[in-house]
């Protein structure tokens, strides 16, 4: 069993019922979420020993954080309690040509108050075999960013491959931040996660003839970026994520892969999502792709598994992603019906 570990920030996500508007109605449903949270519970259900690095309050809502994630199969020996409040998101479900929205009320939120040297990573990597982070922790303080930077150094220094999933948020931080924090780090990663926003906000590279907002997926464009940001950085394997959003109920979702040891550029399945919950594709993506690698699967059958990873994902409500090794290979391998399995 490889042992995983991730670092980030987790949340309470608070959504109303069904397709209801932000205070449509006084109810929300409470659960957790974020994005590196998100991939370590995904590991988890497909079998890992994954553990999770965070702060959250010594309070009740940090209590039932700790549970959460336990009740998922995630270990938590070395979550930080400090701090005076979790972050919340409210998040409002889409439809048809209405968008999904959300708002953030995350400041100052317990692991933006978290400190270099806090953290016994040496410790943490012990036996690892993986490590996932993302752009948003780093985004968060500048406290943060310094944790993660020696995050990802202590794992490189432990012989733990790294992946990071850019994640541009920018609600959170300007381009010119994200660069600044984000292009030193990239030599150290082994495995890069980003959508065409993420290379040209967080890494200042384009993708060539992409115009997402007007539908426009340019295949060769993105084997372009990609290469380039293997180039630049010395990155194994960048994937890039393709989300065509036919509506806000309807989206197409696929992925393409550049390869720099191989020299290979792959192309994934192509699948027509009828949305439930999009939050979270990316991030069960990414955990997907590390469990598909960490298994010993090539390139290729590693993107066709995160693909369909995370296009499950999109049909289930809430952050996480509750599907297994099994479910997802059916997909995989072609099983697309959707008919009742009895």
């Amino acid at each position: 069993m490889a042992k995983t570990v991730c670092f980030g920030e987790i949340m309470l996500r608070l959504s109303p019922p069904g397709f209801e508007r932000l205070f449509q109605s006084p109810v929300f449903q409470a659960t957790f979420g974020g994005g590196e949270a998100n991939v370590a519970v995904s590991l988890a259900h497909f079998g890992c020993e994954s553990h999770y690095v965070t702060r959250v309050p010594a309070n009740p809502v940090g209590d039932a954080v700790v549970r959460t994630l336990r009740g998922e199969g995630v270990s938590t020996g070395h979550v930080q309690r400090g701090g005076s409040r979790l972050g919340i998101y409210f998040a409002e479900t889409g439809a048809s040509q209405r968008p999904s929205t959300v708002v953030y009320d995350r400041r100052p939120s317990a692991i933006s108050e978290i400190q270099p040297g806090t953290v016994p990573w040496s410790d943490v990597f012990a036996g690892t075999d993986w490590f996932h982070c993302t752009g948003i922790t780093p985004a968060l303080s500048q406290s943060a960013a310094a944790c993660a930077r020696e995050a990802i150094e202590a794992a490189k220094r432990a012989g733990v491959r790294v992946s990071v999933d850019l994640n541009y948020r920018k609600k959170l931080w300007s381009e010119p931040e994200a660069q600044q924090t984000m292009r030193p780090l990239m030599p150290l990663v082994d495995v890069v996660v980003a959508n065409e926003e993420d290379l040209q906000a967080v890494l200042g590279v384009e993708v060539p003839r992409a115009d997402v907002t007007g539908g426009q997926l340019s295949v060769d464009g993105y084997r372009i970026a990609a290469e380039r940001v293997a180039a630049e950085f010395g990155v194994r394997k960048i994937a890039v994520t393709l989300r065509e959003s036919l509506s806000a109920s309807d989206n197409a979702w696929s992925a393409v892969l550049w390869d720099a040891e191989s020299g290979i550029f792959y192309q994934s399945q192509r699948y027509t999502i009828r949305l439930v919950d999009r939050i979270g594709g990316g991030d069960s993506f990414a955990a997907g792709l590390i469990y598909a690698l960490l298994a010993g699967r090539d390139s290729g059958a590693a993107l066709r598994f995160a693909v369909a990873a995370s296009a499950l994902k999109q049909t289930i409500p809430g952050d996480f992603n509750h599907v297994t090794v099994e479910e997802v290979e059916r997909l995989a391998a072609g099983n697309a019906s959707g008919r009742v399995q009895r």
